[in-house]
Protein backbone atom coordinates (compact mmCIF):
# COMPACT_ATOMS: atom_id res chain seq x y z
CA UNK A 1 0.00 0.00 0.00
CA UNK A 2 1.19 3.69 -0.85
CA UNK A 3 -0.82 6.60 0.80
CA UNK A 4 -2.33 9.07 -1.30
CA UNK A 5 -1.55 11.87 1.64
CA UNK A 6 0.14 11.38 4.94
CA UNK A 7 -3.98 11.35 6.78
CA UNK A 8 -6.23 10.10 3.90
CA UNK A 9 -6.27 7.58 1.41
CA UNK A 10 -4.01 4.59 0.21
CA UNK A 11 -3.10 3.51 -3.54
CA UNK A 12 -3.38 -0.63 -3.29
CA UNK A 13 -1.00 -2.03 -5.65
CA UNK A 14 -1.14 -5.55 -7.40
CA UNK A 15 -4.21 -6.37 -6.62
CA UNK A 16 -6.86 -7.93 -9.00
CA UNK A 17 -10.52 -7.00 -8.04
CA UNK A 18 -12.27 -9.48 -9.68
CA UNK A 19 -10.19 -12.17 -7.77
CA UNK A 20 -10.50 -10.28 -4.71
CA UNK A 21 -11.91 -12.94 -2.26
CA UNK A 22 -11.02 -14.28 1.42
CA UNK A 23 -8.22 -12.76 3.28
CA UNK A 24 -7.59 -10.57 0.16
CA UNK A 25 -11.06 -9.00 0.28
CA UNK A 26 -10.80 -8.56 4.10
CA UNK A 27 -7.41 -6.62 3.87
CA UNK A 28 -9.10 -4.61 1.49
CA UNK A 29 -12.15 -3.89 3.82
CA UNK A 30 -9.68 -3.09 6.91
CA UNK A 31 -7.31 -0.79 4.43
CA UNK A 32 -10.84 1.24 3.86
CA UNK A 33 -11.70 1.34 6.97
CA UNK A 34 -8.77 2.67 8.55
CA UNK A 35 -7.56 5.42 5.33
CA UNK A 36 -11.11 6.34 3.95
CA UNK A 37 -10.59 5.29 0.36
CA UNK A 38 -8.63 3.08 -1.37
CA UNK A 39 -7.87 3.53 -5.01
CA UNK A 40 -6.84 1.02 -7.74
CA UNK A 41 -5.42 1.25 -10.75
CA UNK A 42 -5.52 -1.53 -13.83
CA UNK A 43 -8.24 -2.71 -13.28
CA UNK A 44 -8.93 -2.99 -16.96
CA UNK A 45 -10.94 -6.00 -16.86
CA UNK A 46 -13.34 -4.34 -13.86
CA UNK A 47 -16.58 -4.84 -16.17
CA UNK A 48 -20.09 -3.89 -14.83
CA UNK A 49 -20.48 -7.62 -14.06
CA UNK A 50 -17.37 -8.13 -12.25
CA UNK A 51 -18.24 -4.80 -10.70
CA UNK A 52 -21.85 -6.36 -9.82
CA UNK A 53 -20.05 -9.34 -8.49
CA UNK A 54 -17.05 -7.64 -6.22
CA UNK A 55 -19.85 -5.73 -4.19
CA UNK A 56 -21.78 -9.19 -3.88
CA UNK A 57 -18.59 -10.43 -2.23
CA UNK A 58 -18.54 -7.74 -0.07
CA UNK A 59 -22.09 -7.72 0.99
CA UNK A 60 -25.50 -5.84 0.32
CA UNK A 61 -26.00 -3.22 -2.20
CA UNK A 62 -28.20 -0.18 -1.99
CA UNK A 63 -29.95 0.65 -5.24
CA UNK A 64 -29.56 4.50 -5.91
CA UNK A 65 -33.07 6.16 -5.36
CA UNK A 66 -32.02 9.40 -7.05
CA UNK A 67 -28.99 8.77 -10.34
CA UNK A 68 -29.72 7.38 -13.65
CA UNK A 69 -29.71 3.61 -13.78
CA UNK A 70 -27.31 1.37 -16.09
CA UNK A 71 -30.55 -0.50 -18.47
CA UNK A 72 -29.01 -3.88 -17.89
CA UNK A 73 -27.64 -3.69 -14.65
CA UNK A 74 -29.62 -1.37 -12.13
CA UNK A 75 -26.98 -2.12 -9.08
CA UNK A 76 -25.21 0.45 -10.67
CA UNK A 77 -25.53 4.15 -10.30
CA UNK A 78 -24.50 5.97 -13.92
CA UNK A 79 -22.37 9.54 -12.39
CA UNK A 80 -22.40 11.40 -15.39
CA UNK A 81 -21.96 14.98 -17.01
CA UNK A 82 -22.23 15.41 -20.90
CA UNK A 83 -20.17 17.48 -22.70
CA UNK A 84 -22.63 20.03 -22.95
CA UNK A 85 -23.48 20.28 -19.39
CA UNK A 86 -22.37 22.82 -16.85
CA UNK A 87 -23.17 20.95 -13.66
CA UNK A 88 -21.72 18.47 -12.34
CA UNK A 89 -22.87 15.57 -9.40
CA UNK A 90 -21.09 15.95 -6.08
CA UNK A 91 -19.27 18.99 -6.53
CA UNK A 92 -19.48 20.26 -3.61
CA UNK A 93 -17.93 18.19 0.23
CA UNK A 94 -20.70 15.97 0.86
CA UNK A 95 -20.52 12.21 2.62
CA UNK A 96 -23.21 10.28 0.64
CA UNK A 97 -26.45 9.08 2.56
CA UNK A 98 -25.95 10.83 5.53
CA UNK A 99 -29.62 11.48 5.26
CA UNK A 100 -30.67 7.61 5.62
CA UNK A 101 -31.33 6.12 8.87
CA UNK A 102 -29.34 3.29 7.98
CA UNK A 103 -26.46 5.31 6.18
CA UNK A 104 -24.63 3.01 3.14
CA UNK A 105 -20.81 2.14 4.08
CA UNK A 106 -19.48 3.43 1.09
CA UNK A 107 -19.30 3.21 -2.76
CA UNK A 108 -17.09 1.32 -5.30
CA UNK A 109 -16.75 4.16 -7.79
CA UNK A 110 -15.17 2.92 -11.72
CA UNK A 111 -13.60 5.35 -14.50
CA UNK A 112 -15.35 4.54 -17.67
CA UNK A 113 -15.43 7.91 -19.48
CA UNK A 114 -13.03 10.60 -19.26
CA UNK A 115 -11.95 14.15 -19.80
CA UNK A 116 -8.17 14.99 -21.40
CA UNK A 117 -7.67 16.83 -17.93
CA UNK A 118 -9.42 17.74 -14.64
CA UNK A 119 -12.65 16.11 -13.10
CA UNK A 120 -10.44 14.50 -10.10
CA UNK A 121 -12.01 13.61 -6.65
CA UNK A 122 -10.75 14.60 -3.23
CA UNK A 123 -11.19 12.81 -0.01
CA UNK A 124 -11.12 13.97 3.38
CA UNK A 125 -10.68 11.60 6.33
CA UNK A 126 -12.91 12.45 8.89
CA UNK A 127 -10.99 10.58 11.39
CA UNK A 128 -8.33 12.94 11.15
CA UNK A 129 -10.64 16.06 11.24
CA UNK A 130 -11.79 14.86 14.96
CA UNK A 131 -8.06 14.51 16.07
CA UNK A 132 -7.43 17.97 15.09
CA UNK A 133 -9.79 19.37 16.94
CA UNK A 134 -9.24 21.50 20.07
CA UNK A 135 -10.43 19.70 23.08
CA UNK A 136 -12.75 22.59 23.68
CA UNK A 137 -14.32 22.02 20.87
CA UNK A 138 -14.20 18.38 21.11
CA UNK A 139 -15.89 18.85 24.66
CA UNK A 140 -18.26 21.40 23.18
CA UNK A 141 -19.72 18.24 20.60
CA UNK A 142 -19.60 15.67 22.56
CA UNK A 143 -23.45 13.87 23.22
CA UNK A 144 -24.65 16.29 20.32
CA UNK A 145 -27.09 15.11 17.31
CA UNK A 146 -28.06 16.74 14.00
CA UNK A 147 -30.77 16.24 11.60
CA UNK A 148 -29.67 15.35 8.21
CA UNK A 149 -31.85 15.31 4.97
CA UNK A 150 -31.47 15.31 0.98
CA UNK A 151 -34.70 16.94 0.16
CA UNK A 152 -33.44 20.54 -0.71
CA UNK A 153 -31.35 18.80 -3.10
CA UNK A 154 -32.85 16.19 -4.86
CA UNK A 155 -37.16 17.60 -4.63
CA UNK A 156 -38.84 18.88 -7.15
CA UNK A 157 -37.52 22.83 -7.15
CA UNK A 158 -34.41 22.21 -5.17
CA UNK A 159 -30.65 22.74 -5.93
CA UNK A 160 -30.00 20.14 -8.45
CA UNK A 161 -33.53 21.11 -10.12
CA UNK A 162 -32.44 24.19 -10.92
CA UNK A 163 -29.33 23.09 -12.94
CA UNK A 164 -28.83 21.48 -16.38
CA UNK A 165 -28.34 18.22 -14.37
CA UNK A 166 -32.37 18.46 -13.10
CA UNK A 167 -33.71 16.40 -15.86
CA UNK A 168 -31.13 13.08 -16.01
CA UNK A 169 -31.85 12.95 -12.01
CA UNK A 170 -34.93 10.70 -10.54
CA UNK A 171 -36.20 10.49 -6.82
CA UNK A 172 -38.07 13.78 -6.63
CA UNK A 173 -41.05 12.96 -4.94
CA UNK A 174 -38.74 10.90 -2.07
CA UNK A 175 -38.90 12.28 1.61
CA UNK A 176 -35.88 11.51 3.72
CA UNK A 177 -34.57 12.70 7.26
CA UNK A 178 -32.29 11.00 9.77
CA UNK A 179 -30.79 12.36 12.99
CA UNK A 180 -27.00 10.85 14.07
CA UNK A 181 -24.99 11.65 16.58
CA UNK A 182 -22.17 14.49 15.37
CA UNK A 183 -19.79 12.26 16.51
CA UNK A 184 -19.98 8.97 15.82
CA UNK A 185 -17.80 5.57 16.53
CA UNK A 186 -16.58 3.81 13.27
CA UNK A 187 -18.35 0.32 13.61
CA UNK A 188 -15.12 -1.49 12.64
CA UNK A 189 -11.82 0.69 13.91
CA UNK A 190 -13.95 2.17 16.71
CA UNK A 191 -12.06 5.22 15.80
CA UNK A 192 -14.08 8.20 16.44
CA UNK A 193 -15.02 10.04 13.66
CA UNK A 194 -17.13 13.78 12.65
CA UNK A 195 -20.10 12.60 11.19
CA UNK A 196 -21.31 15.78 9.91
CA UNK A 197 -21.52 17.08 5.99
CA UNK A 198 -22.28 20.73 4.58
CA UNK A 199 -24.55 19.18 1.90
CA UNK A 200 -26.84 17.44 4.18
CA UNK A 201 -26.39 18.36 8.01
CA UNK A 202 -29.15 20.75 7.94
CA UNK A 203 -29.00 21.84 12.52
CA UNK A 204 -28.28 20.60 15.34
CA UNK A 205 -30.68 19.04 16.95
CA UNK A 206 -32.73 20.92 19.93
CA UNK A 207 -31.82 24.40 17.82
CA UNK A 208 -32.83 26.18 14.78
CA UNK A 209 -30.89 26.39 11.49
CA UNK A 210 -29.24 29.67 12.09
CA UNK A 211 -28.63 28.74 15.42
CA UNK A 212 -26.61 25.51 14.80
CA UNK A 213 -24.50 27.19 11.35
CA UNK A 214 -21.78 28.91 13.37
CA UNK A 215 -20.43 25.79 15.10
CA UNK A 216 -21.36 23.58 12.08
CA UNK A 217 -19.49 25.70 9.84
CA UNK A 218 -16.54 25.62 12.53
CA UNK A 219 -16.36 22.00 12.12
CA UNK A 220 -16.39 22.16 8.45
CA UNK A 221 -14.05 24.47 8.16
CA UNK A 222 -11.67 22.02 10.39
CA UNK A 223 -12.76 18.87 8.29
CA UNK A 224 -11.22 19.94 5.14
CA UNK A 225 -7.84 21.58 6.13
CA UNK A 226 -5.67 20.18 3.88
CA UNK A 227 -3.88 17.84 6.15
CA UNK A 228 -6.64 15.58 6.46
CA UNK A 229 -7.64 15.40 2.45
CA UNK A 230 -6.49 13.74 -0.48
CA UNK A 231 -6.93 13.56 -4.27
CA UNK A 232 -6.97 11.10 -6.58
CA UNK A 233 -6.75 12.12 -10.62
CA UNK A 234 -8.20 9.45 -12.79
CA UNK A 235 -7.41 7.37 -15.68
CA UNK A 236 -8.38 4.06 -17.71
CA UNK A 237 -8.82 1.30 -15.25
CA UNK A 238 -9.09 3.30 -12.08
CA UNK A 239 -11.45 2.36 -9.25
CA UNK A 240 -11.56 4.17 -5.80
CA UNK A 241 -13.71 2.29 -3.02
CA UNK A 242 -14.34 4.33 0.08
CA UNK A 243 -16.18 4.57 3.19
CA UNK A 244 -18.68 6.60 4.05
CA UNK A 245 -18.34 6.87 7.84
CA UNK A 246 -14.90 7.53 7.62
CA UNK A 247 -14.85 10.56 4.56
CA UNK A 248 -16.27 13.40 2.70
CA UNK A 249 -15.63 13.47 -0.97
CA UNK A 250 -16.12 15.89 -3.70
CA UNK A 251 -15.77 15.52 -7.34
CA UNK A 252 -14.18 18.42 -9.02
CA UNK A 253 -15.75 20.30 -12.11
CA UNK A 254 -12.74 21.48 -14.14
CA UNK A 255 -13.26 20.25 -17.44
CA UNK A 256 -16.31 22.33 -19.17
CA UNK A 257 -16.75 20.78 -22.81
CA UNK A 258 -16.12 17.21 -21.90
CA UNK A 259 -18.12 14.41 -21.23
CA UNK A 260 -17.39 12.03 -17.90
CA UNK A 261 -18.78 9.12 -16.82
CA UNK A 262 -18.32 6.87 -13.58
CA UNK A 263 -20.02 3.61 -12.55
CA UNK A 264 -20.74 3.63 -8.67
CA UNK A 265 -22.10 0.98 -6.37
CA UNK A 266 -23.16 1.17 -3.14
CA UNK A 267 -22.56 -1.06 -0.30
CA UNK A 268 -25.07 -1.60 2.38
CA UNK A 269 -24.37 -0.29 6.23
CA UNK A 270 -25.49 -0.26 9.33
CA UNK A 271 -26.63 2.05 12.12
CA UNK A 272 -24.28 4.24 13.83
CA UNK A 273 -23.59 5.27 17.33
CA UNK A 274 -21.54 7.53 19.42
Amino acid sequence: MVPLAPRCGVEIKDVKLVEAQGPVLDAIRQAIYEHGVALFRGQDDFTPEAHIAFARRWGGIDINNYFPLTAEHPEIAVVRKRADQVTNIGGGWHTDHSYDQVPAMGSILVARTLPPSGGDTLWAHMGAAYDALPDTLKQEIEGLEAYHTADHIYEEGGLYAQTDMGRDLRGQSITTGATHPVVIRHPQTGRKLLYVNSAFTINIVGRSREDSLPLLQRLYDAATAADNTCRVAWEPGSVAIWDNRTTWHLAMNDYQGHAREMHRITLTGEPLAA
